[in-house]
């Protein structure tokens, strides 16, 4: 039984050698409480990641999409002040956020009333129920409740080809801030293309056991690959599984392999 243990500890330690690291504090601005980051990945735990939250949604209308699915042109967001609390200057730091962090995306905000690719409503938590039966019909909307639970709700419509043609994002802003912050960063993920969650992985805002409320380097560097020119609106699992470790290793994402 010893020797069966110390086998077993010795595999776990060498399955992990080389893994996430650099552990580094909430930055400012995030909420009480929010949890600390891991900011070093390898190629294996990006890709992983990539898999596994660019494919797939918990709510899908419609019919499957064969492949990734995200923007292919500058993207402007409006935001939609409503609710008892005003967070629309919050919601605004958020966006500059990404814009600054995560380039590619070539994202700013819409002049007020001005057409939109993602809009972003702002509203209270007794008005979000009718808001996800305005989007999606009382029955979807039902069903997805009962089995999610949500806080918070992203509709995104995209063409047979992937290319996302609109999002419409609902962020509740009358439970304070961890509430509010948590929303408001993983729903603009789904927004922009990571349509998935996975409550396996540690690092990403995207687990539903997590409240996060902050951009991660992990979720940038996500979204970043999502936005790099060789991976297409459209292209399969199979197809991104394949170019992902040369498009991560050339954007400097990953800590070096060793030996290298």
């Amino acid at each position: 039984m010893i020797a069966v243990i110390a086998l077993a500890m010795l595999l776990f330690v060498a399955d992990h050698a080389g893994a996430a690291s650099g552990r580094q504090p909430p930055p400012p601005g995030a909420f009480k409480g929010a949890p600390s980051q891991l900011t070093r990945f390898t190629t294996a735990e990006l890709t992983r990641g990539f898999l596994a939250l660019a494919f797939g949604s918990d709510l899908r209308i419609g019919a499957a999409p064969v492949g990734i699915r995200r923007f292919d042109r500058p993207i402007q967001l409006q935001i939609i002040p409503g609710g008892s609390v005003d967070r629309t200057a919050a919601m605004r730091r958020i966006v500059e956020d990404y814009a600054s962090r995560v380039p590619g995306l070539q994202l700013s905000l819409a002049a007020e009333g001005a057409p939109a690719d993602i809009e972003v409503r702002l509203i209270d938590e007794k008005n979000f129920r009718a808001a996800l039966q305005a989007a999606f019909g009382v029955n979807v909307a039902k069903a997805f409740i009962a089995r999610t639970d949500p806080q918070c709700m992203t509709s995104v419509k995209s063409s047979v080809e992937g290319v996302i043609l609109s999002s419409v994002t609902f962020i509740i802003v009358d439970k304070g801030d961890a509430v509010f912050l948590d929303c408001a960063y993983h729903e603009l993920l789904h927004a922009f293309g990571l349509s998935n969650h996975d409550q396996k992985n540690p690092w990403t805002t995207l687990n539903q056991n997590r409240m996060v409320g902050y951009l991660t380097v992990y979720d940038s560097a996500l979204l970043t690959v999502l936005y790099d020119p060789r991976i297409p609106p459209g292209m399969t699992r199979a197809r991104a599984r394949a170019a992902l470790p040369a498009v991560i290793e050339d954007l400097k994402l990953a800590v070096p392999a060793r030996g290298r």
